[in-house]
């Protein structure tokens, strides 16, 4: 029997895992605030904004009313920006408290809020009410709409400490090019998958540069430790960052030209301004604003996060990529696993 669910938020990972769960055979209400955004999709099933050359399944509805797209449904999927997150989940909850009505709640987005330095799932438990939810799920993993859009082999977690509801949302996604693995370890998922949105950036300033493999190699493989140690002063289980929401993620993220990321660092690498970087690029960057979230935490927490530190100073202090990488190589020499 198909379960009903709500998709907030209609960009491109919203909208294409909205498709994935139409596809599956699920009765999908896809929700945006941009009129003629819906009425593409519902006429055209196009989202050329997001997603060009990509037909949607003609079984799947979007609105641009909230209460449509939630009333009667089982799950609520949230796939908006970490900064839309508070506004959208407070429209949310009032609509499923007027309807008296719980919901398995899950995000597919990668960030931290900017001064509380919250975690996704912190900002939905604090803005939807206990009563309305029956779980909270992290959706993170290695997973390029453009990718999933095309049905390549993507596998990527659920995780939630409630272990019945990872296995409930594992079990709607799972098809035969999409694979879902659960995970109890929430704090590691979501850590992981907004951190390794800064990486990426520095990844892509490397190659705008014109550096090779051994520096992007070395990148991602420094920036793995710098994840992984603020991640587990919050408690955050250390093997979670060597599974599909640490290391498979900070792959991809850091390795494509379909990351935003990537293409910020790119440009970055290449003598553009942030602003200028920021104007072209059309959709949000989440990598520079948790790049300031993570610099500020690490200084609060007291952890050592020197690519962190050194992709702040470019993006916040318009310190320059390539005296920045300098300053990386010439700091004083210690232990890998120190």
């Amino acid at each position: 029997m198909a379960s009903r669910i709500a998709v907030l938020g209609a960009g491109s990972w919203g909208s294409v895992l909205a498709n994935l769960l139409t596809e599956n055979g699920q009765n999908v209400t896809l929700w945006s605030h941009k009129p003629a955004q819906v009425q593409e999709l519902n006429e055209r099933h196009t989202n050329a904004a997001y997603m060009p050359n990509f037909e949607y399944q003609h079984q799947l509805k979007a609105t641009t009313d909230m209460k449509t797209a939630i009333t009667g449904a089982e799950v609520v999927l949230f796939a908006v920006p970490t900064k839309a997150i508070r506004e959208v989940s407070v429209q949310a909850a009032k609509i499923l408290v007027s309807n008296e009505q719980a919901v398995t709640v899950v995000h597919a987005t990668k960030g931290l809020e900017q001064n509380t330095y919250k975690r996704v799932s912190e900002m939905l438990a604090e803005e939807i009410p206990a009563a309305q939810r029956n779980a909270i799920v992290v959706l993170s993993g290695p997973s390029h709409a453009e990718d999933v859009a095309k049905k390549d082999i993507t596998l990527i977690t659920a995780a939630c400490e409630n272990e019945d509801a990872a296995r409930k949302i594992q079990k709607l996604f799972m098809n035969a090019y999409f694979r879902v693995y659960t995970n109890t370890d929430v704090i590691g998922a979501e850590f992981g998958a907004a951190l390794k949105n800064i990486i990426a950036i520095g990844a892509g300033a490397l190659h705008g540069l014109g550096y090779g493999d051994n520096a992007k190699a070395a990148l991602i493989t420094r920036g793995l430790a710098e994840i992984s140690r603020l991640g587990q002063t919050f408690g955050a289980n250390p093997l979670t960052f060597i599974g599909l929401s640490g290391v498979g993620d900070l792959i991809v993220t850091a390795t494509s030209v379909n990351s935003r990321n990537w293409r910020a660092g790119n440009e970055l690498g290449q003598g553009q301004t942030l602003d200028e970087v920021i104007e072209t690029m059309g959709m949000v960057i989440e990598g520079v604003a948790t790049t300031k979230a993570a610099h500020e935490l690490a200084i609060k927490r007291h952890v050592e996060m020197p690519i962190t530190d050194a992709i702040y100073d470019v993006l916040y202090n318009g310190a320059e990529v390539r005296s920045v990488i300098t300053g990386l190589m010439q700091r004083d020499g210690r232990a890998e696993l120190g």
